[in-house]
């Protein structure tokens, strides 16, 4: 039974926002502190990313874990069955059930093509759950996607290395190439 009447709960979630919310205030904050750069919301790109790093081309969602059903299908039986079970982040109303289920369902769907669409436009992708961002998570979630944005960054660097050396000396092979790389890099 809902506390609140139909009108209270419809001002309620009228008022959720889908743009600078907490959440991706604290992912902004925190990559603008590390010395990343980016634009927000980028309208050509599907999905309309949070934030877009066009240097290392990145984008990167930061979700509700209500609205984007974080492990709610993560169970076997659930896939199988096509069920959704709350989790201990994403609590499923009891009323109007049928209405939530499919409502994050859909949303689930929507952000898998978004990101297949991106990852074949050849961007990488990364999604920051709500709640990987509560305070005692907060520092090793900001600095994971730190790691993961230079991690990128070089893997991109290397292989246009690769492919440059390749052009200017086309009598070594590819492999070669990388056996020379490798052991500039282990040393």
């Amino acid at each position: 039974m809902d506390k609140l009447s139909a009108e209270q709960r419809h001002a309620n979630m009228a008022a959720i926002r889908s743009k600078d919310t907490k959440p991706e205030m604290i992912v902004r904050r925190g990559l603008w502190k590390r010395g990343f750069r980016y634009r927000l919301n980028h309208k050509r790109l599907p999905g309309h990313p949070d934030l877009v790093l066009r240097k290392y081309r990145t984008c990167i969602f930061v979700n509700g874990c209500f609205w984007h059903g974080h492990n709610v299908m993560s169970d076997v039986r659930c896939q199988k069955e096509n069920v959704i079970e709350s989790s201990e982040c994403c609590k499923i109303p009891k009323t109007n059930r049928a209405f939530w289920v499919n409502k994050i369902r859909r949303n689930k769907e929507r952000d898998k093509e978004e990101q297949r669409k991106l990852a074949a436009m050849g961007w990488h992708c990364i999604t920051v759950w709500e709640c990987e961002l509560k305070p005692s998570k907060r520092e090793e979630t900001l600095e994971s996607i730190a790691f993961t944005l230079n991690h990128i960054w070089l893997q991109d660097r290397r292989c246009k290395m690769t492919d440059a050396r390749t052009e200017m000396y086309p009598q070594f092979e590819e492999e070669s190439v990388k056996a020379a790389e490798e052991e500039i890099w282990n040393r």
